[in-house]
């Protein structure tokens, strides 16, 4: 299948593992053969394994564009993946996400752990600054991020960030309601 012409990039934090619910990787896939289908680029962290893996695996399937940037001490415990349209080495973990966001028109999040939730933070901490107007989206698969949105209102109900700051995240079910909410604010070319 051909990809479609490039309009719009989407970068993708999920965890380098697979998580013990199959759903996380059902809808790893489902998102990347989506991102494929839109014609859009995948921006990851260029890794081969867990939800990263599944996700590039799935773009790459249905003839997607691949864009991947990985820290050079992470190339083989995340099982650099070589094979991609576009394969970055990065000095560090923080060039690395710099570089992902600012190859990328929209966020998502699907199910991860640390690595994830501190790539969450940079980019709302950087929205919340006004350094940014980039949609992100929290693919909430079963409720695993239940606990995450519960602390962003204690956050906010404690005072320690203003109630606009639930505004800079939009949070989805799944991947299919993902891509439609990521189809909604792109532009339609033409």
């Amino acid at each position: 299948m051909p990809i479609k012409s490039l309009s719009k990039s989407v970068c993708v934090f999920c965890g380098s593992r697979p998580g013990v619910d199959h759903a996380y990787t059902a809808d790893a896939e489902a998102l990347g053969t989506g991102i494929a289908a839109h014609g859009w680029r995948l921006v990851y962290g260029a890794g081969d394994v867990g939800l990263m893996g599944s996700v590039a695996r799935a773009t790459q399937k249905a003839g997607g564009d691949t864009f991947g940037v990985i820290p050079a001490h992470l190339v083989a415990w995340e099982v650099g993946k070589t094979d991609l349209n576009r394969y970055i080495v990065t000095e560090t973990m923080h060039e690395r996400k710099k570089v992902m966001f600012m190859n990328c028109d929209a966020v998502v999040v699907l199910p991860g752990g640390a690595g994830s939730l501190d790539e969450l933070f940079e980019v709302l901490t950087w929205r919340q600054l006004g350094l940014h107007e980039k949609p992100v989206y929290i693919v909430n698969t079963n409720g695993y991020w239940d606990p995450l949105k519960e602390l962003m209102n204690h956050v906010t109900s404690q005072g320690f960030a203003d109630a606009s700051l639930l505004d800079f995240l939009t949070w989805v079910p799944d991947a299919d309601a993902c891509l439609e909410a990521l189809n909604s604010h792109f532009p339609k070319a033409g």
